[in-house]
Formats: C-alpha cells, sequence, structure tokens
C-alpha cells in the first residue's frame, strides 16, 4: 500500500533536503555536460585531424555515441534537477499554509489530532440558563473545485470557537490534500524520468526525452516558466539573465532550451547551446510524427545537426545556432563567427519559398557562410547570420488563394517585427562600442528589410542595408529605409524576373507575361502555380522576350513593391553582379539569375562587393542604375 502524506510531514518537511537532492543532479548534469564538450571539442577533433584509417573511423563512431550518451545523461539529469526543485517550490506553498493554521490552533489553545481534527474548548454562554458552552471538535472539509468552506454550516454548535476550529480544519485538510496532489504530480513525473538497465541512446530515446521535458515544463511552469521575460524588451531581458544565478541559468537552460535558445537578448553562446539541446529534442519530438510537414522539418534539423556536429572546416567561422523552432513553416537563425563578440555583423532575411526544409538547411545556410568567410577575409572580426524567423510565403500554396501572400503585405510585415526585436537583441549582446551591422534581404525576404527599416526607429542598430534580387521595400527612394541614402547597396541581376515584377497598375500577369515574352511567360506563370507565379512568369517572359516589350507603366521605376531598388529614381548604390543566365532558354531553369548573388563560385564579383559591405570596407565595383 502507498503510503498517503499526513499533515505532521507536510509540516515537519524539510524542503532543503530536496534542493539538495536536485543539487547532486544538478552537478552529475554538469559534469555530463563538460565531459560531452570534451568529447566533441577535444577527443573527436583531434582524432579526426590526426588519424585516418579504418580504426580510426571505428573510434570516432564510438566518440560520437558517447558525445550522444552525455547528451541525453545532461538532459535528463537536467530534467530530475528542476522536477525536484519545483516540488520543493510547491509543497513549501503548502506547508507555508498548513503551519498559519496549526499557530493559529495553538494561539487559541485548540487541539489539532492526529486525523487533522481540531478540539476547542467550551464558550460563550447559554443563551436559556447562562452556563458555559460546551467544547468539542470539528472536522475538515474541503472541495478542490470550491476551495475550503468557511464559517460554521447549517445547525452548527453556537460555541463560537466551533467556527474558528472548523475553519483550521479546513485549512489543515487544503494544506494535505493539495500537497498530497502534488505529490502525486511530481512521482508521475519523476517515473517517466526512469531509464532502465542498458539503455542505448537512439532516435526512439530522444523521442521519449522528448515527451520527459513535456512533461517536466507541465509541473514546472508556476516554478520556471512564469518568470521568463517573454513580453520585454531584448535590452529587458539581458539584465534578467544576468541577474540570474549560474543554478537558474542552467535550470532554464535544461528544461526550456526553446525559450532561452530563442530569447532576443540573451547572449549567443547561451543561444547557442541551448539550441543544440533544442535541436536533439526537437528531432526526437519529430521523429515520432508522421506528417508530410513534421518529414520536411525533420530533413532540414538533421542537416542543420550534422553541419553543427561536423568537423570545422579550415577557414570558416565558428557556426551558433541562435534560434530553432518547429512554429509554422519552420525557424531557423544560423551564424557563422559570435555576433557577440564581432565588430562586423550581418543578419540576412531570406525570401519567397524558404521554410525549415533540407534546401534551407543546404542552400541559406550556405549563403550565410559564404559571406562570412568573405567578409573574415577583409575583417577577422566578422558574423554572418540567416534569419528564418518569420513565415516567408509559399509557392506553390496549399490553397491557391494563398498563393497572393507573395503580393501582400502580410508575412513581411509581421516578420518585420520579429526581425526588429531580433536586431535590437543583436545590439542588445554585442561587446562592441560601435559595431557595424548589415541587414540582408534577397527576394522577398528584402521587402520584408524595408518594411523593417520603415518602422519608426529603422532596424535597430543598422549602419548599412544590402537588397538583392528585389521585387521592391514598400518605400519611395533609399531615404526612406533610415540608414541613409548612402547605405543602402543594391544587387539586381540583368537575368533575374524577380526584379522586373511588373507594378499593381500594370495589366494582368499572365496577359502582360504573354505580351512580354510570348509562351515562356505563361508556361512559367502556370507552372510556378497562382496569381504570383503568374508575377514572375510575366517577368521571365520579359527576361526572354525583352523588357520593352514587357513594361506597360508610363513609369519604368516602379515594380510589385514600389520603387525597382536598382533604378536611378530610388537613389541607392548599385554594385555589379553577373548577369546571370536567362530563364530557360541557357537550360538552368526559371530564374537562375535569382539565386547566385552570395555564390563565390557562380557570382565572385557580387559575393566580394557583398563581403566588403559586411566588413565596412569600401572599393566595390558599381553598375550603372536601371
Amino acid at each position: 500500500m502507498t503510503a498517503v502524506l499526513t499533515w505532521q510531514q507536510l509540516r515537519d518537511l524539510k524542503y532543503s533536503e530536496l534542493q539538495d537532492a536536485a543539487d547532486g543532479w544538478g552537478v552529475v548534469s554538469n559534469r555530463a555536460d563538460a565531459a560531452r564538450d570534451r568529447v566533441s571539442n577535444e577527443m573527436t577533433n583531434r582524432l579526426a585531424t590526426s588519424q585516418k584509417g579504418e580504426a580510426a573511423s571505428a573510434a570516432l563512431r564510438r566518440l560520437k555515441q558517447l558525445d550522444r550518451n552525455f547528451e541525453y545523461l545532461y538532459t535528463e539529469c537536467g530534467l530530475i534537477r528542476t522536477t525536484l526543485n519545483s516540488l520543493a517550490f510547491e509543497l513549501s506553498d503548502s506547508q507555508t499554509y498548513l503551519r498559519g493554521a496549526l499557530e493559529e490552533a495553538v494561539n487559541l489553545k485548540f487541539t489539532v489530532h492526529p486525523d487533522g481534527s481540531v478540539s476547542y474548548p467550551a464558550g460563550g454562554e447559554n443563551i436559556i440558563d447562562g452556563t458555559r458552552l460546551p467544547g468539542g471538535s470539528a472536522t475538515g472539509t474541503y472541495a478542490p473545485s470550491l476551495g475550503a468552506s468557511s464559517g460554521a454550516p447549517p445547525l452548527a454548535p453556537p460555541n463560537p470557537n466551533h467556527a474558528k476550529a472548523q475553519d483550521i480544519a479546513n485549512r489543515i485538510l487544503k494544506a494535505v490534500n493539495e500537497a498530497r496532489e502534488t505529490d502525486r504530480r511530481f512521482s508521475e513525473t519523476l517515473a517517466k524520468l526512469k531509464a532502465a538497465p542498458g539503455l542505448t541512446v537512439d532516435t526512439k530515446t530522444w523521442t521519449d526525452a522528448a515527451a520527459d521535458a513535456a512533461a517536466v515544463r507541465d509541473v514546472a511552469d508556476d516554478y520556471l516558466k512564469d518568470n521568463i521575460p517573454q513580453d520585454k524588451s531584448p535590452a529587458e531581458c539581458r539584465a534578467w539573465w544576468v541577474g540570474l544565478t549560474q543554478e537558474q541559468r542552467e535550470e532554464y537552460r535544461a528544461v526550456y532550451p526553446d525559450v532561452i535558445g530563442n530569447l532576443d537578448g540573451i547572449p549567443a553562446e547561451t543561444r547557442d547551446a541551448a539550441n543544440r539541446d533544442s535541436l536533439r529534442l526537437l528531432i526526437g519530438k519529430l521523429e515520432g510524427q508522421n506528417s508530410e510537414k513534421a518529414q520536411t522539418q525533420l530533413d532540414g534539423l538533421k542537416s542543420i545537426d550534422a553541419q553543427l556536429r561536423a568537423d570545422p572546416a579550415e577557414g570558416v567561422p565558428p557556426m551558433y545556432l541562435l534560434g530553432i523552432g518547429d512554429q509554422g513553416n519552420g525557424r531557423a537563425i544560423v551564424s557563422f563567427g559570435n555576433p557577440d563578440t564581432a565588430r562586423n555583423v550581418s543578419a540576412y532575411v531570406p525570401g519567397l519559398g524558404t521554410a525549415l526544409d533540407e534546401s534551407f538547411a543546404k542552400n541559406d545556410v550556405k549563403r550565410a557562410r559564404d559571406t562570412a568567410v568573405g567578409a573574415a577575409a577583409y575583417d577577422e572580426s566578422s558574423a554572418a547570420i540567416v534569419w528564418l524567423g518569420y513565415d516567408a510565403p509559399q509557392l506553390p500554396a496549399e490553397k491557391l488563394t494563398d498563393n497572393a501572400d507573395v503580393m501582400f503585405e502580410h508575412n513581411a510585415s509581421a516578420g518585420a517585427d520579429t526581425y526588429n526585436t531580433f536586431m535590437a537583441g543583436i545590439s542588445a549582446t554585442n561587446q562592441n562600442a560601435d559595431p557595424h551591422v548589415t541587414a540582408i534581404g534577397h527576394s522577398y525576404g528584402s521587402f520584408t528589410v524595408g518594411q523593417a527599416a520603415q518602422q519608426s526607429g529603422g532596424i535597430p542598430g543598422a549602419d548599412d542595408i544590402v537588397l538583392l534580387g528585389s521585387p521592391g521595400t514598400g518605400a519611395d527612394s533609399a531615404k526612406g529605409l533610415g540608414v541613409g541614402q548612402g547605405h543602402v547597396y543594391v544587387g539586381a541581376a540583368d537575368n533575374d524576373p524577380v526584379t522586373m515584377m511588373p507594378s499593381r497598375d500594370e495589366s494582368s500577369a499572365l496577359g502582360a507575361g504573354v505580351a512580354g515574352g510570348g509562351s515562356a511567360g505563361l508556361v512559367l506563370g502556370l507552372g510556378m502555380g497562382g496569381p504570383a507565379g503568374g508575377l514572375v512568369g510575366a517577368a521571365a517572359g520579359s527576361v526572354v522576350g525583352g523588357i520593352a516589350g514587357f513594361r506597360s507603366s508610363e513609369d519604368e521605376s516602379q515594380i510589385w513593391f514600389g520603387t525597382d531598388p536598382a533604378h536611378a529614381d530610388f537613389g541607392a548604390t548599385r554594385f555589379k553582379v553577373d548577369e546571370g543566365a536567362r530563364p530557360f532558354v541557357d537550360g538552368q531553369g526559371a530564374t537562375p539569375a535569382h539565386s547566385n548573388y552570395f555564390n563565390p563560385e557562380k557570382d565572385p564579383e557580387s559575393a566580394d562587393n557583398i563581403a566588403k559591405i559586411v566588413a565596412g570596407r569600401d572599393g566595390l565595383t558599381l553598375q550603372e542604375h536601371r
């Protein structure tokens, strides 16, 4: 039979002993974390660079498994620590409530019996003969949905002490019942954290670990999560984090790595550590799901995980995971170089069709890597970020009507708010007195950056803005982007149809595509799906058929989202890029010129110009405006 918690046990409970036990689990967790770092950063890297052959490969496999084992040990022991601390936190409230009732009983000279009933002495007068009313006892009544009852029940003894004794008995029962419920919930949670002997840490293990983390969060919300300043500014979040004890930081990172890792204002190294933990749990969570979305995101997460665990390449700044999540189309923020210590920091926003998938992990992450390597060639103190912190429009969308997202402002406006908060976080944590910050937007991402720049105060900390393959920013000119006309740069390939999307006043996308470029625009428009696809298709047709036949507006400076950033009327600095392959005609697909701006192999001049801007260097090669 399971023992039932009594009021005497609750009264005498030394919850400091629970906290001491939690500290012990914390020590084990920290040691596992340190061991994991040694295995990953010292043993594995040293072996990989010094030894070759079958024996070395076998040893590396064992070391990587050991790394995963230590990671699992760190995670589970950290969860146990927080569970015990949270248990102590909740029981202390029940104990305080109980002791208040017991203290009142002592002051009134009442007696509390082992069963929780309360005896009271004679008191008051009989209205008939004036004699003292006899004493008695009261037994507590308590309904969790109603709370403890108060006052005397109907036909209660007239002795005034009875009502007081009843109230004390009710409070005792309430404290004990709530403590018993707390004990039950936490016992169930701790039972879930028990591992079987000889456990092999594999995919299923991490799926279970994700469920364990969810269970601990469910019981620990009052203890931890409510104190996280998720609705505060990045500067306030940084101050909150700095003010925590080391133990508190460790607990938040262990139980809420997804929250801490995505909280703007938290130092980059902490975000990276938390997000690596969250990444493993997120992979475990999605491994247990069968939906197409889960599997797509899983491919992206596994690719990012593999890159984080890969041997560092020579000349490539270290990789930091500043954000990760499965909400919406997925979230991922990756930096090459530490944005807290770098003098030069860039944050690139990808555009149309970007989501957390394998393509993002391979292509967009590579763009940040290429930018970081290029900028570091001019100034080693450089960091380059790819920021997928919003839902970029998807083509083709699940619903045909959603294809219009690319034409309108909803996604960009929502993304602009989040991007500016992230950039404020970069300013809050950067350790340089005046870091050089560059905001970069590609494709629809340039519209998002443009919207962010036009918010009150502009993009926090931004010194320069780079627009690549842009369909417009929503601004009439570079002056409207808040960094000064001379600090807005644009790269637009002559064969990039996205930079030639028709203005909203021009003829329909399909008709314009046919008029400007014949069947090529029509085919591409239909192939991409929906009205937005038609617009890009029309523009692609114009590239093939000639721009003059396509543009019907009297003001050729206007494209879909306002003034063309590459046009003289916009007033930005247009740097030289390769003209790129023509859509379809050169055999490289629909929009080949749209994807090469960052690529030092396919467009070295563009990549070098971007690197110079990020590093704060002069000497750009320029191109005439349209």
